[in-house]
């Protein structure tokens, strides 16, 4: 079986010591992939943003709370694991500049320059060796199917799991499981526990093959040590 890395939850980018910008993933799907993984009988690595769902208890998971600590900590992970299934939604942009102090009211308008985050499902796509995969979630809001065969191809993805905004903070998900090609190869609609199955299901097939290492054979012994 394979040793598997998962990204789960938000991360939380600060604009002084007390507000920071996020989004509203729960962590739910992670938590049902990790679980789905670990009845299928892999090794989990879990590296969460903050959230309240909990993790099996065989899965080890190491909790992180920025964008930069996530990557840091899934690259890591990664090294020893055979996969990884980025189903954390990851705070795309943080503030150029971090203030110090609380941030005071003044009566005016606040205005924010942001940049982009680094990108966690990318960076692990681009350090794959030949024997590890990715695969990838793109939550969309419009054009899905295009969107996510977008990010297939950009983020070095071997499989790319495609949903849309209902899937946050919810208890169903309705995705679209694409092939290296942008072929859809499952629709998989239900309660999250149900959609990890499918997926996980879904990849070992696919993809969890390569995490199988040939045997060296033994070698024949001389006639004098028979």
């Amino acid at each position: 079986m394979a040793r598997i890395l998962i990204t789960s939850g938000p991360t939380r980018q600060y604009l002084d010591p007390v507000r920071y910008l996020t989004n509203a993933s729960s962590g739910r799907m992670g938590a049902a992939l990790t679980k789905a993984a670990i009845d299928a009988g892999h090794d989990v690595v879990v590296v969460s943003g903050p959230v309240s769902v909990e993790y099996p208890a065989a899965a080890t998971v190491i909790p992180v709370v920025t964008t930069d600590e996530m990557l840091a900590a899934a690259v890591e992970a990664f090294n020893s694991c055979d996969g990884a299934i980025g189903a954390a939604a990851p705070c795309d942009y943080m503030p150029r500049l971090v203030s110090s102090q609380k941030i005071a009211k003044t009566g005016e308008p606040l205005r924010l320059e942001l940049i982009e985050t680094a990108d966690v499902v990318a960076t692990l796509g681009q350090r794959k060796r030949d024997d590890q995969w990715v695969v990838g979630f793109a939550l969309e809001t419009e054009d899905r199917r295009f969107r996510a065969t977008v990010k297939l191809e950009s983020k070095h993805c071997d499989l790319m799991v495609s949903n849309g905004p209902q899937a946050i903070d919810s208890n169903q998900n309705d995705v679209e499981l694409l092939d290296a090609r942008g072929n859809v190869i499952a629709a998989i609609h239900g309660d999250k526990d149900f959609v990890a199955d499918e997926l996980v299901r879904h990849i070992s097939e696919q993809l969890t093959h390569r995490a199988a290492k040939p045997q060296p054979a033994e070698k024949p012994q001389s006639p004098e040590n028979k």
